[in-house]
Order: C-alpha cells, then structure tokens, then sequence
C-alpha cells in the first residue's frame, strides 16, 4: 500500500527519532566531545559529497535564463528576510525568542536542490533551470547565509562574529565542498553510481549534526523554555512563511511575463530552505546549547514544505499539456 501524501518521509520520522533519542539519552561529558569531533567530520564529508555530485554542466546549461535564477536568488535572500522582519510584531508573539531567532535563520538559508527539482519534474516544469537555480543557490549560500545572519540573526542573537563564522564556514564546509568538485572528474562517476548508498551518508550526517545539537540543547533545558503553546505557534509561524512565499513567487512570475514551465521552477526554487546545508551551518555558525531551538523552525518548516508541495506539484502536472511540447513528445514518440 502506497503511503499517504500527508504522512511524513521515513527521514522525517527518523529526525523526530534522533529528537526523542536526545532528549531521554542526551549526550554530555566524553560522550558529547566524542560526538562533537565526529559530527565535524561528517559534515566536512556531507559537504565533499555535495561538491562531487555538483555539476558544472547542469549550471552552464542554464546559466542564460539569468532573470529566473536573478528571481529566485531574490526570493530565497531577500524575500525571506524581510518577511521574517517585518512580521516580527506578528511572528514574535507566537514564539519564544529562541526560536523567533530559528525562523529568522531559517529565512536565510539557501534553497533546497533535490526536492526541488523532484517537484518541478512531477509538475512538468522547467528542469534544467531548476537544476542550475538549486544548485546555484546552495553554493551562494555558504557565502550569502553567513553574512545574512550578521546582518539579520545576529541583532537578535548573542552569537559570535560574522568574521570568525565566515572564516569557520570556508575551513569546515567550503574547503571540503570545492576539494569535492575539484576530484569530480575522477570520484563523480562513483558518486552517481552509488548514489542510493551515500544518501545515507547524507541524511546520516545530519542525524548526527540533529542529535548533537538537541543533546547539548536538552542539557541546557530546552524543553523547560519551549511550552507547547510555543511549538503550535511555530507551526502558524511556519504556515504563514511558508503560504506568503508561494502566493508572492507565483504573482511575481506571472507578473513578469514567464510561461507555465519557468512559473514551476520559480515557485518550487523559490520557497523551499534547505535542512541539508542549514543544519550543519547551524552546527558551524552558532554555539552548541543554541542550536537545538536554532533548527527545530527549520525542521518543522521541512516537513511542511515537503507536504504542501507535494499537492502542489500534483494540481500543476494535471493541467492541460501545451500544444508545442504534445507536438514535440509525438514527434519523440514517432522517432
């Protein structure tokens, strides 16, 4: 039996698992600095794999369409962030300040790559754009997230130095990003072809990223300052952000001029965050009692993401084909 749309992912349910794991077995002493070298190693490996499967042909093929990706990167860095500013007297409220900091981190995290172009397949749109926005913007995010959060997060937040965490990021995640991209003629082949097995490794990285973050979090008494008025509030926080950035990408789309095809890619590019690289940079760019309240907006914001766009991509596949790509997949079939 096919599982329901609205039922969460098996990642999913392992994240709420890692979560229950902390809180009842959390990390500390030894233990936590054992779990704490470890999770620094397998972020630079999350990092080195993203760079070997990163493709410059995929960004070359359509770096051209350069108003659609110049949209997205404006939906994804700037739209977000004002909307988690100038919402604030009705965000705020709903939430403790903790996580009012997360949703404001989550508003400066790029966007996703793999669900992204899933959903924009499923709904027949514009695929290598997608392909070269989503990755584009993972890549502009270890530059652009860092010097957001100085500029965003950070007067909200008792964090350390944009200077001090941008130079962390370029040792902990760049370094290993662009060693990854650099050995991609030799190790992409490998990457490709064992793709199911290091997705493991992904998703493996950031249950360990997750894990150490609520265990240093849990110890601080994160669950004593979160009630769960807090937690119902996040979700209503959640749903206007995420409800605002698929009404605002779509009128902007259509407002200047895109066919279905770029619409798809613009509104599926635009208002996903990625909890891929924003874990890990939380891991880099915060203190470890942080972080735990930093990623759970992010967390719930995944599922929810995930959910809604998944019915989304669905009502867009069931429109009518266009005359010029029937014409074009006749003349496929017939050849």
């Amino acid at each position: 039996m096919a599982r329901s749309r609205f039922l969460p992912d098996n990642f999913t349910l392992a994240l709420v698992t890692t979560v229950a794991v902390a809180t009842l077995l959390p990390a500390s002493g030894r233990v936590a600095h054992f779990f704490e070298g470890l999770t620094t190693v397998a972020i630079g490996l999350l990092f080195f794999l993203h760079g070997a499967k990163l493709s410059r042909e995929a960004i070359l093929a359509g770096i051209t369409h350069w108003r659609l990706h110049l949209l997205v990167f404006c939906a994804t860095f700037v739209l977000f962030p004002l909307l988690g500013l100038a919402l604030k007297p009705v965000l705020a409220p709903l939430v403790t300040p903790a996580l009012y900091v997360g949703v404001l981190y989550l508003c400066v995290l790029p966007a996703t790559v793999q669900s992204a172009i899933a959903f924009t397949s499923l709904a027949r749109g514009n695929i290598p754009a997608a392909v070269c926005s989503a990755s584009a913007s993972t890549l502009l995010g270890v530059f652009v997230t860092p010097l957001l959060v100085n500029l965003v997060v950070v007067p909200h937040h008792m964090g350390s130095g944009s200077l001090d965490a941008i130079g962390r990021i370029l040792l902990q995640l760049m370094v290993p990003f662009f060693a990854g991209h650099l050995l991609r003629p030799w190790i992409g082949g490998f990457v490709k072809r064992h793709a199911p097995v290091l997705k493991f490794v992904d998703q493996g990285s950031i249950l360990l990223v997750v894990y150490t973050a609520f265990s240093a979090a849990v110890i601080e008494g994160l669950w004593k300052q979160v009630p769960l008025s807090a937690l119902a509030g996040l979700l209503v926080v959640n749903a206007v952000l995420l409800t605002l950035a698929l009404v605002l990408t779509t009128l902007a789309a259509r407002k200047l001029g895109f066919d279905k095809a770029d619409e798809i890619t613009i509104v599926f590019c635009g208002s996903k965050k990625s909890l891929a690289s924003g874990v890990p940079m939380a891991k880099v760019l915060f203190p470890a009692a942080s972080v735990g309240a930093i990623v759970l907006p992010l967390m719930l914001f995944h599922q929810m993401q995930l959910m809604v766009c998944a019915v989304l991509a669905q009502r867009y596949a069931r429109r009518p084909q266009e005359p010029e790509a029937a014409g074009k997949a006749a003349a496929l079939a017939k050849s």
